[in-house]
């Protein structure tokens, strides 16, 4: 029994590589698209567009393994019967319930792998993806280009007109504090200095200015350092805990994406039985519908998937998974254990 177990491994691992790496490839083609559309709102270069898609790869995996574990399923089993196989099994005197074991062996380790992807690695790629857009539209704020005008910093109109390295020279900023303040101030040099969330622009030997309708007040100064107020405190990094319950969403929301990660995480254990009651056959007397049964059991599990993300509840779903458990039992045993 081993030997068959080892072998039916061994055809499915080469199946499903042969139809997860297209998948993957095609849904990274996906995600490299929806990443290069953030240069029209940040600048990035090549290598940080490679790291913004390594934040991407577990939600990647976590949508491609699903229906690449149910058309491997479904290929290795009716490959086995076309070849007939699973007759020469038969003959020898295995059930056909104890040929699905190491199969269902393998889908209760996808269904792992699954739930730890979706629980554990996708809540940390998401702040890690979320906090270098952060951080990129704050470096983008603070771009100040020498020789243009209207440009800002935090509440402050700035220009420059030249920089070199990091230090800015011959700086104008103009602050209109209400309809009847205003402030200028001129330097002779300055640089923007960035400490923890805090940003500010450190100015060198200059005169300020605030006029108002009666008078108008002038101050020099060796050093004058103006606050970026408008910024954000940043972004804060949650744990896993704090993250599924304390998240940016409302508790409903968050509950229903959990349930909807909990189902898709099941479907390689929901899987084996339904799958394999349309594709454990005879060749004789049977024809193959493995498409079929691969676009259909997809289907089926997403369209549940989905009413739980949208309708959900706890009980809705274990409501849908001893359904799904028992239609997929009773097939097997009417369509395949009850000749096998």
């Amino acid at each position: 029994m081993v030997n068959v177990r080892g072998y039916i491994s061994s055809n499915f691992t080469k199946s499903f590589l042969t139809i997860f790496l297209p998948f993957f490839i095609i849904i990274s083609l996906v995600f490299f698209v929806k990443i290069s559309s953030l240069t029209s709102q940040i600048q990035i270069n090549f290598a940080e567009l490679l790291l913004l898609y390594s934040y991407s790869i577990p939600e990647i995996i976590f949508y491609t393994i699903p229906l690449s574990f149910v058309a491997a399923l479904a290929n290795v089993l009716i490959n086995l019967s076309q070849g007939n196989e699973l007759i020469a099994l038969y003959a020898l005197g295995l059930k056909s319930k104890k040929i699905l074991s190491s199969l269902l062996l393998l889908s209760l380790l996808f269904s792992l792998l699954l739930a730890g992807i979706s629980f554990l690695a996708m809540p940390l790629s998401k702040q890690f993806y979320k906090a270098f857009k952060e951080e990129k539209r704050s470096e983008a704020k603070l771009n100040i280009v020498p020789g243009e005008l209207g440009q800002k910093f935090g509440n402050y109109y700035m220009y420059v007109k030249e920089k070199t390295d990091d230090t800015f020279h011959d700086i104008v900023i103009y602050n209109r504090t209400n309809k009847a303040d205003e402030q200028f101030f001129s330097s002779q040099r300055g640089q923007i200095n960035h400490n923890e969330n805090v940003t500010s622009l450190l100015l060198h030997k200059g005169y300020g200015y605030t006029y108002t309708k009666t008078k108008l007040q002038q101050a020099e100064y060796e050093t004058a350092e103006i606050f970026d107020r408008s910024q954000s405190k940043g972004f804060q990094f949650q744990s896993i805990t704090s993250y599924w319950s304390e998240g940016e969403e409302s508790s409903e929301k968050i509950m229903h994406r959990i349930l909807f990660y909990i189902f898709i995480s099941l479907i390689p254990l929901l899987s084996v039985y339904l799958v394999a009651s349309f594709t454990m056959i005879n060749p004789r007397y049977q024809q193959n519908r493995s498409f079929l049964v691969i676009f259909f059991t997809t289907l089926f599990f997403y369209i549940i998937a989905s009413s739980l993300q949208k309708w959900g509840t706890p009980f809705l779903l274990i409501l849908a998974i001893m359904i799904v458990m028992i239609l997929g039992q009773w097939l097997f045993k009417k369509r395949v254990a009850k000749y096998f």
